[in-house]
């Protein structure tokens, strides 16, 4: 069994000014993400409007289903024109870690 995790730092437009306009942009992105069976949460920059951390998982028997499934969340993610993806720091779990 194999975990593959990522964690997208986000860049949120100007208009985030307040946590209500911030999950109005959170909100759909954590929505879209769920479509592709992973697990995906808000995991970071709670308290920054203009920021957020978004983290996901997948659970696969082969490690090249894990990477295909975050590969596919990533460029989801990134082809939003809404959001600016500043960086995504992923990791690799097996059964010997």
């Amino acid at each position: 069994m194999y975990t593959e995790t990522a964690v997208f730092d986000l860049l949120l437009p100007g208009d985030s000014q307040s946590l209500k306009q911030k999950r109005s942009y959170v909100r759909p992105i954590v929505a879209m993400l769920k479509k592709f069976d992973v697990s995906v949460a808000e995991v970071g920059f709670h308290d920054l409007h203009g920021r957020a951390q978004i983290g996901v998982a997948a659970v696969a028997a082969e490690p090249a289903q894990a990477r295909a499934v975050i590969d596919t969340c990533e460029n989801q993610v990134a082809g939003r024109p809404e959001i600016e993806l500043l960086s995504v720091k992923r990791r690799l779990h097996g059964d010997d870690d």
